[in-house]
């Protein structure tokens, strides 16, 4: 990941507004009239026009272009994340002007999904990439037979480390959460100014704290589009409250510290070894690399702490798609324009490792001997995805739901006042589950607890 700053951003959450309520409104209205981005004329290639803010995306595009002489993209920088969607979801209420093909987040397709704005691209094909992707990300995209994005990119989580801190104060690297905390305690003690690492507390860091509720073995939402407006939703489940009894603990002792994430005081703290760890996603290595350039050659990569010494539960912070919306006048194209701009092309992913710290969720790419034996010398020359790929192919099944935005904002609200001491930690869950179940039951849901 090159440019790991938008790329980063693509993870982080803005205070949400009332998408879900306009996108289940859509649920009762016709599909999207015509429109679409594409263009051809009667003697070349089909035009796909792409919304995406892949870092070194550019080659990527180029290869595609070089190699499919019936399909030509053109490529868009909508925005990133956030920006992105707000755009997609204005074109797709009026009409038109939307994108053939569109990079979504996979927490964000359910919302999409619903208001009509995506193309059941099974019908074209799609289903026959199923086996070519891990099986946790297909379940993302898909339906039944229905299929509705492609996987591009994901972020099986992990702990980075400063080798030197841990050598420095003898610190063990931790296997288990609960060895994490000893260690927490031990650095602290040594050195009150450092921390084993920062709690990601603020709206940016919603996915994260979400990722290590799905290790924790929280499933929070069971969703399928052919069922709605059936929706369970369960925010407050074993899992949620493992989590946040957990790190309420770290919070309260100390033990680590709150700072938010993407500020200047949270990128100084990996340079300057206030942070022993930064626990992060498979894209996070290219992030740290850009944000902390004068650390290069300190960090290594563990697994993530488990629950259970010997364990193997993991979680997903992140992670990408293409999606061909309903508005294409192309649909075949567009469709073989997701399927295949990273697809399984090696020459693609090699542009998206190499140059823009891409994780791949395609089968043969992820356990390639290139991706998995790759070296990355600000990991001091480290095969970090020897961590990293048997995470990804570790993690369980998960669903999103179409009111994400509320539901991250909401957790944040209520993790900010147990910070401040307002609200006790172990009401976190509950506080979340009660106001996200009422706006969603207002949205026209029928929430299944």
């Amino acid at each position: 990941m090159s440019s790991p700053t938008p790329r980063r951003s693509r993870s982080f959450r803005r205070p949400a507004t009332a998408a879900a309520s306009a996108a289940l409104a859509g649920v009762l209205l016709a599909a999207c009239g015509a429109g679409g981005g594409s263009s051809a004329d009667s003697s070349g290639p089909v035009h796909i026009k792409v919304w995406a803010w892949y870092p070194s995306f550019k080659p990527v595009v180029d290869e595609f272009n070089r190699t499919h002489k019936n399909i030509k993209v053109d490529w868009v920088q909508a925005g990133v994340g956030q920006d992105e969607y707000t755009k997609l979801k204005t074109v797709l209420k009026a009409g038109q002007g939307a994108p053939d093909v569109v990079m979504l987040e996979f927490q964000e397709l359910p919302t999409i999904q619903v208001s009509k704005g995506l193309l059941d691209i099974g019908k074209y094909g799609a289903n026959e990439d199923k086996g070519k992707y891990v099986d946790w990300a297909w379940k993302q995209v898909s339906d039944g037979d229905h299929v509705y994005a492609i996987p591009v990119d994901g972020g099986p989580m992990a702990m980075m480390y400063r080798e030197d801190i841990f050598k420095k104060y003898k610190l063990k690297v931790p296997t288990t959460w609960a060895e994490f905390k000893e260690e927490a305690a031990k650095l602290h003690a040594a050195d009150p100014k450092a921390y084993l690492t920062d709690f990601g507390s603020d709206e940016t860091a919603a996915g994260w704290r979400q990722g290590l509720m799905w290790q924790a073995g929280s499933r929070p939402y069971t969703y399928s589009a052919s069922k709605l407006p059936d929706i369970g939703v369960k925010l407050n489940d074993a899992g949620a409250k493992k989590v946040y009894d957990y790190w309420g603990d770290l919070v309260k002792n100390k033990l680590v510290d709150t700072t938010s994430y993407a500020t200047t005081d949270f990128y100084n703290g990996l340079s300057s070894g206030k942070y022993a760890t930064y626990i992060a996603a498979g894209w996070g290595p290219g992030y740290l690399s850009s944000v902390a350039k004068t650390t290069a050659g300190k960090w290594r990569v563990a697994p993530l702490p488990q629950w259970t010494a010997g364990g193997n539960q993991q979680g997903d912070w992140g992670g990408s798609t293409f999606a061909v919306t309903s508005q294409t006048k192309h649909p075949k194209e567009a469709t073989e324009a997701a399927r295949e701009l990273f697809g399984t092309s090696e020459a693609a992913w090699k542009i998206g490792i190499d140059q823009a710290y891409l994780f791949p969720l395609s089968n043969p790419i992820l356990n390639g001997a290139y991706f998995k034996s790759k070296k990355y010398d600000f990991f001091g020359g480290q095969q970090i995805n020897s961590v990293f790929v048997p995470a990804a192919n570790g993690i369980g099944s998960f669903d999103w739901s179409p009111f994400q935005d509320y539901a991250y904002n909401t957790d944040t609200t209520e993790v900010g006042k147990a910070i401040q001491g307002q609200v006790p930690w172990s009401s976190v869950s509950d506080n979340v589950q009660k106001q996200v179940t009422t706006y969603a039951t207002q949205q026209g849901f029928k929430v299944n607890q």
